[in-house]
Order: C-alpha cells, then sequence, then structure tokens
C-alpha cells in the first residue's frame, strides 16, 4: 500500500575521512610515539594478510521501511510501537520492528498533526479556526466515532475531554470556554460535563497509582475547581492568587500543584495539595519565568538559570547556572543553554551524565534513558547521527545519514526521518556496542 520494504543493508564507516566532526574525539585515541606507529602498522599488515576470513563489518544503519510522502503529510510514533503516516488521501499504520503495514484507510480530512490518546487517533481538520475532532481505532483505522468539539487526552487518564478553545497566546486545549465534557473514548458518550459562565484554564492531573486521575479547572475569578475524572465529583476548590496562567503554569510537578505568582518582593511560587488543594509552601523565585517538571522534582528556570526543587519542601537540590530551561525526555533530564541542548543530566543531581555541546536532540526517546542527537560536519556537507546514554560522558557515533535527510523522530532501536526525495525512511539501528 505506498511502501516497500529496503533491499540489502546499508553498511555505514564510521571513519574520520566520512565525515566525524573534528572536534569530536573518539573513546580510546591515544597519542603515539614516533617508533610505535610504523611498528603497528606492520604488524596489522601482517594480520590482515594472514587473516583466514574477511573482516565482517555489521550494517549500524539499515533502510527497513520508506514510504512515499509529501512535505505537508503528517505522520507521528506511537508508544504502543506503531508508526502512523498520511499520504496523501490515505492513513496507514505500520509496525515499527517489522515495517510491516497494518492497516491503510481512506481519510480525505486534511489534517495538520497525528495526536492518539486512550487507544485512538484524534483527527482534527487543518486549519486555525477549524473545530470538530474524527476518533480512528488505533488497532484497526475504524472509525469510532466524531464530536463536533474539540477532543484531548490528559497523561493517566483513559478518559477524553471535549472542549471549546479560546483562540489566545496559551494554545488551543488551555484555555476553554462554554462546557468541559468528559468522553468515553469507546463510544464517544458523554460521561459528564461543567458548564462554565465564562472561560477558565483546564489543566489534566494524574493521581497516584491506586487514585483515580483528577481535572483542574481555574476559572477567571481564579477560583480552582478540582474533579474526580472518573464520577465528576467536586473534590477540592479554593481561590488561587492572580498569575498570567500561561501554557506552563500552573503545572504538577512531584504530586503537587506549582503556580508562579507575583509575591510581595517579586516572583513567587506557591505549592499546593492534589487532593484538597491544601496550600503547602510559598517560596521567593526572583528572575524565575518557567516552571517545569523534572523527574521527581520541579525545575525552575529563568534569568539566574535552572534550580531543581523538592516540591514537597520548596528546598534548593541544585543549581545550574550555565542552563537556561530543561526538557523531560522519558527518565533523562536535558539542559538547554539557549535553544541548543548542553547536557543530558540526573535529575535527582543536575549533574551532566553525558556533554551534548553542538549536538542537536532527536524527538522522542530511544529507550533506557538513551536519546539520539544530530549534527553537522564541519563543513555543512554531512550530518552523523549519534546515540547519547545516561553516563557514557559523550555520545557514541553510530553513522552518517544519507544527504537530505531530515525532520527525524526516534523510538527504540528506530530512526524515522523525512528524505529529500519524497520518502518517510524507517531506519533500524544498532549501537556501537551491538555492531561490534
Amino acid at each position: 500500500m505506498g511502501a516497500e520494504n529496503a533491499g540489502e543493508p546499508v553498511v555505514i564507516d564510521l571513519g574520520l575521512g566520512r565525515g566525524e566532526p573534528e572536534t569530536y574525539e573518539r573513546p580510546g585515541r591515544h597519542t603515539t610515539s614516533p617508533w610505535f606507529a610504523p611498528s603497528l602498522l606492520a604488524v596489522l599488515v601482517l594480520l590482515l594478510a594472514g587473516a583466514s576470513a574477511p573482516m565482517r563489518h555489521p550494517a549500524v544503519l539499515t533502510a527497513l521501511l520508506r514510504v512515499p510522502i509529501e512535505p505537508g503529510d503528517p505522520y507521528a510514533i506511537t508508544e504502543g510501537g506503531r508508526l502512523l503516516a498520511q499520504t496523501g488521501s490515505n492513513l496507514n499504520s505500520y509496525h515499527l520492528q517489522t515495517g510491516e503495514l497494518r492497516w491503510s484507510v481512506r481519510q480525505e480530512m486534511r489534517v495538520a498533526r497525528l495526536r492518539t490518546a486512550s487507544g485512538l487517533l484524534l483527527l482534527r481538520p487543518w486549519g486555525r479556526f477549524a473545530v470538530g475532532t474524527t476518533a480512528v481505532s488505533l488497532a484497526t483505522g475504524g472509525l469510532q466515532w466524531r464530536n463536533e468539539h474539540n477532543v484531548l487526552g490528559f497523561s493517566g487518564s483513559s478518559l477524553l475531554f471535549a472542549v471549546d478553545d479560546v483562540r489566545t497566546s496559551s494554545g488551543p486545549g488551555r484555555r476553554v470556554e462554554n462546557a468541559v465534557q468528559v468522553v468515553d473514548p469507546t463510544v464517544g458518550d458523554v460521561r459528564w460535563q461543567v458548564d462554565l459562565k465564562s472561560t477558565a484554564v483546564l489543566l489534566g492531573v494524574p493521581g497516584p497509582a491506586d487514585d483515580p486521575s483528577r481535572m483542574l479547572l481555574v476559572r477567571d475569578d481564579r477560583v480552582a475547581d478540582m474533579y474526580d475524572v472518573e464520577s465528576g465529583r467536586l473534590l477540592a476548590s479554593r481561590a488561587l492568587p492572580a498569575a498570567d496562567y500561561d501554557p506552563d503554569n500552573p503545572i504538577v510537578a512531584g504530586g503537587v500543584l506549582l503556580l508562579r505568582h507575583p509575591g510581595p518582593s517579586g516572583t513567587a511560587v506557591s505549592a499546593y495539595g492534589l487532593a484538597d488543594l491544601r496550600p503547602i509552601w510559598t517560596r521567593p523565585a526572583h528572575g524565575t519565568s518557567r516552571l517545569l517538571p523534572c523527574g521527581l522534582l520541579a525545575c525552575f528556570a529563568g534569568q539566574y538559570g535552572v534550580r531543581g526543587i523538592d516540591p514537597a519542601t520548596g528546598d534548593v537540590r541544585w543549581h545550574r547556572g550555565d542552563w537556561r530551561t530543561v526538557e523531560t525526555q522519558g527518565t533523562a533530564l536535558v539542559g538547554y543553554a539557549g535553544n541548543r541542548p548542553v547536557a543530558l543530566a540526573d535529575p535527582v543531581t543536575g549533574r551532566t551524565g553525558v556533554d551534548l555541546a553542538g549536538w542537536d536532540l532527536v524527538p522522542g526517546t530511544a529507550g533506557n534513558g538513551e536519546l539520539l542527537v544530530t549534527r553537522e560536519t564541519s563543513d555543512g556537507a554531512r550530518t552523523m547521527v549519534a546515540v547519547a546514554s545516561p553516563g557514557a560522558g559523550r555520545p557514541r557515533l553510530l553513522a552518517e545519514l544519507p544527504e537530505g535527510t531530515g525532520s527525524c523522530q526516534s523510538a527504540p532501536e528506530r530512526l524515522v526521518c523525512r528524505a529529500s526525495h519524497g520518502e518517510l525512511v524507517v531506519w533500524a539501528y544498532r549501537t556501537p556496542t551491538e555492531a561490534g
């Protein structure tokens, strides 16, 4: 169905002649004395001459699948190991490990991106003012239901939320109006709803392992209401301080709700319990412009760098003045200086495990806390891809990407990229250790 498996594996040589960046040193590279290099060369010649079998070069990158795709066609990788790609008027699902086409359905609706939640693919029409959602089964591609509102999914909840977005700088789904409907993902029925007199900020709140998820609504009068998502029961209600309530404010981190707001002497941050919205602590946060989850901690980012905060007490666990913001990727924490990543770090201590200076992050996760990264060679002619493993010190080179490759995403043992000649290529990769 518009895709074909690749032929022979592509063997990539990782020598300097293939474009290894000049500023990148291979692990184990040592300086030799003048008499040692010729002696070593002679020994190598003898060993190669007497070898009884040719040296095996295992493939580091193998093109597993090629899918014809136009520049405007969206694609996505699911947590369940599926590749979803809209190619023209067809919507296709592939198994990432085998490249097998699982299903293909006709889909005339033009969409900007593919969103998944609760075993469904949620399709919204392309366009700034487009409304309505079509739900498609991830397992079969079959139509499940339609909703006239924009339907969202939140982490930790199996139910969905149908809303009317208020178009602001906060983005869709953050500030809502009219009503919030809680939707059964199986049949699309509305379980319960909250009617709104004006607008409100909506936030999904994951509960503990033995407790249902919650929904937080902060209304225009700054009254916050916490609901049990399963039953619709109002759990708590409390007035919160005046704040800007932007896309990153408030947030949930480490089991508490954190709000950045004006304090008596500048910016402050307050923490509230998720069960009853009880105030826990308030701390000055001068120079803080963003709040972000950092594993089990919270991060205050801004003018003075990034601070890792204990959400239960507000105490500072670590401080990185050389960072400006952070991003959580699975269990990994990525520190940024400006717009470029500079470190893969331990979220508990803030210590750098891998130096990422000069590399760009590939969206997605390679699993086991690893990330894929890319960088251009000094002449700008080639792009190298490498794997960053926690504690490794620096990325390990995998291969040179073919010319014209871009817009990549990663998954365990897979790299998915657009090619300049109108293809989406799924590469199976092996780490340097696996490749021998």
